[in-house]
């Protein structure tokens, strides 16, 4: 993979990076439920982490991206994407910024799946690898929220 090539991904990840944040924070202001809109501000708060990460590795090609893997539950592939509103429960936002977490996801491991360079597809395996980490999170609230009853 070239420079530019690598450059180019990271541009399209850190995009999208701040379009995930952009969109948690108008949830967050949208949201009437004080635990869901601090549920969204902190999320937007960990977009703009991830968007400055990525700025790091754009400015330092040398350095290679590497997260940690972690297990896909699937909740978010058994649930429908609920309509953003401002009084959405609490257990709705998590399954809206779960399946927002599932589509970033998705496309990044399309993105290495269409790749015919290794370097380029263990990118865009390892930006997938850290959608899925955000996914789990999410998954993990959202079980001990939304079922209650195996409490």
């Amino acid at each position: 993979m070239t420079t530019n090539e690598y450059k180019n991904i990271l541009k399209i990840a850190i995009a999208n990076e701040v379009e995930a944040y952009e969109f948690y924070l108008n949830a967050a202001n949208k949201s009437k439920n004080a635990n869901l809109k601090a549920t969204f501000t902190e999320l937007a708060e960990e977009e703009k982490k991830h968007k400055i990460t990525l700025e790091a590795f754009l400015n330092n090609e040398t350095k290679q991206m590497q997260f940690k893997e972690t297990a896909d539950y699937k909740i978010s592939e058994s649930i429908e994407l609920p309509k953003l509103t401002s009084d959405m429960s609490f257990a709705d936002g998590l399954a809206l910024a779960m399946k927002k977490e599932e589509e970033a996801m998705k496309m990044y491991e399309e993105f290495a799946n269409a790749s015919d360079n290794e370097s380029q597809k263990e990118l865009f395996m390892q930006l997938a690898i850290m959608e899925k980490g955000h996914k789990t999170r999410l998954e993990d609230i959202y079980s001990s929220t939304a079922y209650t009853e195996v409490w």
